[in-house]
């Protein structure tokens, strides 16, 4: 292999690299900065739904991905202050004790605004066998 074939493809992976390195800490930063705990799983007996309820701990200055659910969210503030943004809606700004009506696939974040851990009660009413969450491009 000629030596410029051989400094492009160095070049190349190593971009490879770096791009993957960035990826990951892009990703990191809101998958480390969420901390869920599942609380509840109940069918509903009711065709095909199930209610899921979690407490989400959202370190400071982190946010969610833009994502859906195969069904409805009630998200309640415990603790904090969030901005929510659903798709074509403009961003609401919930304290502790507000709560929040998602509709079923609505594509929406939640962004911890404060300066502390802030945490949601998330309740959903959802398909039964379906992924909770659906990540939006």
């Amino acid at each position: 292999m000629s030596r410029f074939k051989t400094a492009v493809l160095v070049t190349v992976v190593a971009l490879g690299a770096l791009t993957g390195i960035a990826h990951a800490e892009e990703t990191k930063s809101w998958q480390s900065g969420l901390h869920r705990t599942d609380l509840l799983r109940a069918d509903l007996g009711a065709a095909d739904r199930e209610v899921i309820q979690v407490r989400v701990d959202f370190d400071a200055g982190v946010a969610a991905p833009k994502h859906s659910h195969p069904g409805v969210e009630i998200a309640h503030v415990e603790s904090g202050t969030f901005e929510y943004q659903l798709e074509g809606q403009p961003p609401v700004t919930l304290k502790a004790g507000d709560s929040l009506f998602i509709p079923e696939g609505v594509a929406h974040t939640a962004k911890n605004v404060g300066s502390t851990t802030a945490s949601e009660l998330a309740t959903y009413v959802v398909k039964k066998n379906t992924p909770l969450l659906i990540l939006s491009k």
